[in-house]
């Protein structure tokens, strides 16, 4: 929050609105009160990354507090949305995306990742400027995006039976990452850890930072083969039932020789 306050006005503050990646620590309600306090107070501009909308707690609406508590507040925001992780509207696919809807299975292909731009403005006549404004932007950059990935995110939002399919589905995925947070713990105590691992329970959201050392990290690499970022992030959506054990025992191999110090 110091820090926040002493940024210049119309100072540009991005935030993530959930799941924050790559530290998987969200501010709790209270703190975004406060934070929407000081940006609304130093005219800051809030600039929103929502792309794991859906993945924090389980519940699209809830992860989206932030950004709606903003906009109560008479704060003008951006909001950059994907669709690409909660959707699986992400990289290039060889088999297409089958949708069933009016008792007929629709096949899609798509690779694009796909999201939504938002700008919240004052008014009517502001919000054409900044519109006219984007389109020069956008002109030399893509033009006219791909509209395969586009029509399969309308799709569902469109069709409450998909929509709630969906809604169902982003929520279990949700939870596995949470169980396998959970599993991950319990396997480091099983092999005999002395570590607190508390902290890979308390983050949230598809990433984790682990506390590992670079060192350490090159040993998972080199003995393991389990790869990760230097700083020790690891993306808990790649563990599985198959392989929590695997990865527990191989931490518990680097940090039980060289000792470990959380650097959270």
């Amino acid at each position: 929050m110091e820090d926040i306050s002493k940024m210049p006005q119309q100072s540009v503050l991005l935030l993530h609105a959930c799941a924050h990646n790559p530290t998987g620590v969200d501010p709790r309600p209270e703190q975004w009160k406060e934070i929407a306090s000081v940006v609304k107070k130093n005219n800051l501009f809030a600039f929103f990354d929502m792309a794991y909308q859906g993945f924090a707690s389980g519940d699209g609406n809830k992860d989206a507090w932030a950004v709606r508590h903003f906009i109560e507040q008479g704060i003008n925001v951006c909001l950059c949305q994907s669709y690409a992780k909660n959707m699986g509207l992400y990289g290039k696919v060889k088999d297409p995306v089958r949708i069933e809807l009016d008792d007929k299975i629709h096949s899609i292909f798509s690779g694009e990742r796909v999201g939504a731009f938002t700008v919240v403005c004052k008014d009517a006549d502001e919000a054409k400027k900044v519109e006219s404004q984007l389109k020069i932007l956008i002109r030399p950059m893509y033009s006219n995006p791909p509209v395969n990935g586009a029509r399969i995110a309308s799709t569902v939002l469109n069709s409450p039976d998909l929509r709630k399919q969906w809604l169902q589905e982003v929520k279990g995925m949700a939870d596995r990452i949470i169980s396998m947070r959970t599993q991950l713990v319990s396997n480091l105590k099983k092999e005999g850890s002395s570590h607190n691992w508390q902290h890979i329970t308390d983050q949230i959201g598809m990433f984790c930072f682990t506390g590992l050392k670079p060192e350490q990290v090159e040993r998972l690499t080199k003995e393991f083969s389990v790869y990760m970022t230097k700083d020790g992030r690891i993306s808990v959506a790649g563990v599985t039932s198959g392989n929590v054990g695997y990865l527990a025992h191989a931490i518990h191999q680097v940090t039980n020789r060289l000792g470990m110090r959380y650097r959270g």
